[in-house]
């Protein structure tokens, strides 16, 4: 028997997350109904195999006082704000409300452990299943990376490790949320449109470790300041990592290597130049697996071995093709300032660069900033929404080198154009995708259609 069994559950949003939740709490006997605004024919086919699993599909439509009544609960999916009308109605019915990731969590068979941070999670959650499947264990890399945490519920078993990537829009709604051990890997400005101050993106991240004990870990970036400053606030053990610095426990670089030291024993793992993704920014993320998997209890070897092999994910600084001398590269993930500015620090050619997207209500004076002191990026051609605002704080900052366009297949045209050989072209736009893209996977897949048929 688990607490969903025999509940009326209304299920918010019927994106991947929403379909996998259904699926879920249908195998653990609750009477599942779900709701989206968009039409049937707009999902093309994508509920076909969950309309037969429930009872009511409200579709097209917003919820109702009808639809909430007699429900036990409503689960939202992500993109679902904790403040939208629907949220707000069931809140006033008394109904409980909960998100996706939390729900899921409370049937999770297996060894929890969680990433979040704004930027290198992915990198991060990719690598640590790798290294646990490298040590032996089935691992499920999911959460806000296209593996809803809901479907690694349903899949994994006692003894497995169930590795999430966490957003803070997931964190908006954990209750009872607990990883084993906890990474955030850094904290800079993103989704003020959702969150609207900083204080509440940084206290949301922080919320990650709200239900860990004495007994888990908790895994903190030294060199960021807001991270380093969690630690007086944690309950379980404190791990830090570190390119700068050697904390007296956690992940850091001595004289070139890579060292764990847990309570008071050091262990090397490797040289920092074998780690193969490149970037200081990939040797942080790389720092921040170490530090999780020792602390899982996973030999130094097995992480080295793997630290030397694991090539990167798709979308993030991915090599897609050299023609004519000139290096085309997908950063499409890089949705956020900081992500992109990671990307700009990681070019050694000459670059032009591709700019801009859905509008998050972000500054990109550091970002103008950034390509100005790295000499390297000759060219910006900007698109989508924040074009306008993009090319006023680059000109701000003397940076003229700008070109506008409307499209992709234009951009990437106009890129190559001004490119020569020995140059890199890069996406990498700095912005979410959704005012011309489903989500930056589609962003990053038409990029490389079109590069691949240049």
């Amino acid at each position: 028997m688990n607490e969903f069994e025999g509940k009326k559950i209304l299920i918010l949003g019927m994106a991947r997350s929403g379909i996998a939740a259904a699926e879920l709490l249908h195998k653990n006997g609750a009477a599942v109904s779900i709701s989206d605004m968009k039409e049937k024919d707009a999902f093309e086919g994508a509920l076909d195999g969950i309309l037969p699993l429930v009872e009511h599909a409200y579709l097209g439509s917003d919820v109702t006082e009808d639809m909430l009544k007699g429900k036990d609960l409503l689960v939202i999916s992500p993109g679902v704000p904790i403040d939208v009308k629907p949220v707000l109605l069931a809140q006033s019915m008394n109904i409980p409300v909960t998100g996706e990731m939390e729900m899921a969590s409370r049937l999770i068979k297996g060894e929890l452990v969680a990433v979040t941070g704004t930027n290198g999670k992915t990198t991060t959650v990719t690598l640590l299943g790798e290294i646990f499947e490298a040590a032996g264990r089935n691992a499920y890399v999911c959460g806000n990376i296209g593996y809803p945490v809901s479907a690694a519920a349903m899949d994994a078993r006692e003894g497995d490790v169930i590795v999430a990537e966490v957003s803070s829009f997931q964190l908006e709604t954990v209750s009872t949320f607990h990883p084993l051990s906890a990474a955030v890997l850094n904290i800079t400005e993103d989704h003020l449109n959702r969150h609207k101050t900083m204080q509440r993106y940084i206290d949301l991240k922080e919320h990650i470790f709200v239900n860990q004990t004495a007994e888990d870990t908790a895994v903190l970036n030294m060199d960021d300041p807001v991270t380093r400053a969690f630690a007086a606030d944690m309950k379980g053990k404190v791990a830090f990592f570190s390119r700068k610095e050697e904390p007296a426990e956690g992940a850091f670089v001595r004289d070139g290597q890579i060292i764990w030291r847990a309570n008071g024993e050091e262990k090397t793992v490797c040289a920092a130049d074998e780690v193969y993704i490149p970037g200081p920014h990939n040797l942080e993320n790389a720092l921040a697996a170490v530090a999780v998997a020792a602390s899982r209890g996973v030999p130094a070897a097995v992480i080295r071995h793997v630290l030397k092999t694991f090539k990167g994910v798709e979308h993030r600084i991915e090599f897609t093709r050299e023609l004519d001398g000139i290096r085309y590269i997908n950063d499409s993930k890089g949705t956020n300032t900081d992500s992109t500015i990671k990307a700009v620090e990681a070019m050694t050619r000459p670059t032009a660069l591709i700019l801009g997207g859905y509008d998050k209500h972000v500054s990109f004076v550091p970002l103008a900033k950034c390509i100005m002191e790295h000499e390297l990026i000759r060219h910006c051609v900007l698109i989508g929404d924040t074009a306008d605002q993009i090319e006023r704080e680059l000109r701000a900052e003397g940076y003229t080198a700008i070109t506008r366009t409307g499209t992709m297949e234009d951009a990437i045209l106009k890129c190559r154009d001004s490119a020569g050989d020995g140059w890199n072209v890069l996406l990498s736009p700095a912005c979410a995708s959704f005012d011309m893209f489903k989500d930056y996977e589609e962003r990053g897949r038409v990029f490389k259609q079109i590069v691949n048929a240049l």
